[in-house]
C-alpha cells in the first residue's frame, strides 16, 4: 500500500469530496434509496455545502499515494442530532460532537476509516468535546461494524427520514473520543 495519510481538507479538496460523497452514496446506499433520488446528487450543489465545513476546519481527507480515498466531517452536534427520543437534552448535550465517515467502497478495509475517525477525535478532544455521535442506517452492516470496532454503539435512538418516499431509518451510535491508532 502506498503511503497513507489523514490531513484537514483544504478548498482545493472540495470538488473531490463532493465526488466521493456522490459516489460513496450510489454505492453503498443502492438498496435503501431510490435510484432517482442517488442520481439527482449533484456534484456542484454538494460542493457548496462541502465548502462551508471545510472554511470551518470541520473535514478531514484521507490520502493514499496521490488519491483521495474518503473524508470525515466532524463537529458540535446540533441540539436536534443529540437529543434523546422525548426531546431532551442529555447532560454531555454542549460537548457532543457529530461525527461522519466516508470511504470509498475501493477504498474500503485499508485502514482509512480509522485513521479519518481517530484524527478527527483527537480534534475534537482539543476542542473541548467528551462524546461522539453518528447517524447510520438500520440496514448498513458495514458501516455500523466500523463504528463497532471503535466502542461506538447504538444507544438506542432511531429516526426515520424521507428518502424519496421510501422511508430509511437510521440508528445513532455514539461512543468516546479516546480513540488510537492500532500500530
Amino acid at each position: 500500500m502506498a503511503d497513507a495519510t489523514v490531513r484537514t481538507a483544504r478548498p482545493d479538496d472540495v470538488a473531490e469530496i463532493a465526488r466521493i460523497h456522490r459516489d460513496t452514496w450510489r454505492t453503498a446506499y443502492e438498496e435503501l434509496v431510490p435510484a432517482e433520488v442517488l442520481q439527482a446528487i449533484d456534484v456542484d450543489e454538494t460542493a457548496r455545502t462541502w465548502s462551508e465545513a471545510v472554511e470551518r476546519g470541520q473535514v478531514f481527507v484521507a490520502v493514499e499515494g496521490g488519491w483521495t480515498v474518503g473524508f470525515c466531517v466532524a463537529g458540535k452536534a446540533p441540539e436536534d442530532e443529540v437529543a434523546h427520543a422525548d426531546g431532551s437534552l442529555p447532560a454531555d448535550a454542549e460537548t457532543t460532537a457529530l461525527v461522519s465517515v466516508l470511504v470509498e467502497p475501493r477504498w474500503g478495509r485499508r485502514g482509512h476509516g480509522g485513521r479519518l475517525l481517530a484524527t478527527a477525535t483527537e480534534h475534537l478532544r482539543e476542542a473541548g468535546a467528551t462524546r461522539g455521535i453518528a447517524w447510520v442506517p438500520e440496514a448498513d452492516k458495514a458501516s455500523i461494524g466500523f463504528y463497532g470496532k471503535a466502542e461506538w454503539e447504538p444507544d438506542g435512538t432511531v429516526r426515520t427520514l424521507d428518502a424519496g418516499g421510501r422511508p430509511l431509518r437510521e440508528i445513532r451510535v455514539t461512543g468516546g473520543l479516546a480513540l488510537l491508532l492500532a500500530t
